[in-house]
């Protein structure tokens, strides 16, 4: 398949799925979609288009989390990243993809315990950054983190 053509395929298979593309050049795409539609747009991308699945980023931003899932296309060296807005002012939580790809386990874990997102249906979703004395509710990624240890 060639780039046009998986481009079309996401967008006439998604498109009420679909917020924005942002076609930022030939190597490079961001598409952002609502977030009920990440398993099955991840699905499509990671199982019918063969891409791998790369990593996933967090960034805390002023008025939502955004998620980026970043997918390549290894034939025409073509990135896909899914964007993903999670505003602030509603629950912070999203479907996880490890039912679909043992590849996101530990990325959702960090996201999860330095940003606070949780990601449903997630199989362990315990420490692997913080020491096991960090409360559960400091995410020191977070733009209002502050420091809660009075000793450092």
């Amino acid at each position: 398949m060639k780039r046009q053509e998986i481009l079309n395929s996401l967008q006439e298979k998604f498109s009420d799925d679909i917020i924005d593309v942002f076609d930022k050049y030939e190597k490079r795409v961001f598409i952002e979609i609502k977030k009920t539609a990440l398993i099955p747009v991840a699905n499509y991308i990671f199982k019918d288009l063969k891409a791998r699945f790369n990593i996933a980023t967090g960034t805390d931003l002023r008025y939502h989390m955004e998620i980026l899932y970043h997918f390549t296309v290894e034939d025409l060296n073509l990135m896909i990243s899914l964007r993903v807005k999670l505003p602030k002012d509603q629950l912070l939580e999203i479907d996880s993809l490890t039912s679909s790809f043992r590849g996101s386990d530990w990325i959702e874990r960090e996201m999860h315990e330095m940003l606070g997102i949780n990601f449903i249906g997630h199989p362990n979703l315990k420490r692997l950054l913080l020491s096991d004395d960090w409360p559960e509710d400091v995410h020191p990624l977070r733009c209002d983190y502050k420091e809660w240890d009075k000793k450092a």
